[in-house]
């Protein structure tokens, strides 16, 4: 390339950047994380199957921020890792939630904890959507990456339950606690997305 040719400032990444790629290994690691839950408690396997469970979700968590990095640092922006990055983060979050109110690890009133953010994770992809459509784009705000972030460490600690008590008690309460934390922070980001949205919600209801 000689000096007078143009200097491309960002290159779209492909479907199979490695930013993709982190994001495609995410997606994939539900169904193991899962397996793994529902082997140990419907078929009585060993704890040992929460440690598996654990040990894939944290990475398929820590993937969450370098795909994100990486992109940005490489330059690597596609539509296809835009479209994905969140489903794979609520897939992450939302079939682990449920599979450990299946095996008991969440139960009680903590129920109403996970109904929040699942709740909130519909909603807000709803009101996404139809902003979409209206060409409106609704920022992640820090706050929200923050909530995220509790999230999967909440579910991390769940997921280690009954195995983590056996090392340290209190490991599936702390997680329980988190899981309210997180639950709470989940309704005040949820609540700033509607209200980013609302007016357009208005406008377009306005004769």
């Amino acid at each position: 390339m000689s000096s007078a040719d143009p200097i491309p400032r960002e290159r779209r990444g492909g479907a199979f950047s490695i930013p993709n790629l982190l994001t495609y290994g995410r997606v994939l690691a539900v169904p193991v994380v899962a397996s793994c839950l529902f082997v140990q408690v419907i078929y009585e396997g060993g704890l040992w199957l929460r440690w598996v469970a654990l040990a894939v979700f944290v990475v398929a968590a820590i993937t969450d921020y370098f795909d994100g990095y990486l992109a940005r640092i490489w330059s690597q922006h596609s539509t296809i890792g835009r479209m994905l990055d969140p489903i794979a983060d609520k897939l992450l979050v939302g079939i682990v939630l449920l599979m450990l109110a299946a095996d008991g690890t969440i139960l009680g009133w903590s129920i109403w904890a996970a109904v929040v953010i699942l709740s909130r994770e519909i909603l807000v992809s709803g009101l996404r959507e139809f902003l979409a459509e209206l060409r409106v784009s609704v920022p992640v705000t820090q706050l929200a990456k923050w909530k995220t972030t509790l999230q999967l460490v909440a579910v991390g600690f769940l997921i280690a339950g009954p195995a983590g008590d056996r090392i340290i008690a209190g490991v599936t309460q702390v997680g329980i606690g988190l899981l309210w934390l997180a639950a709470l922070l989940t309704l005040y980001t949820g609540f700033d997305y509607f209200r980013a949205g609302l007016h357009h919600l208005i406008d377009e209801d306005e004769p």
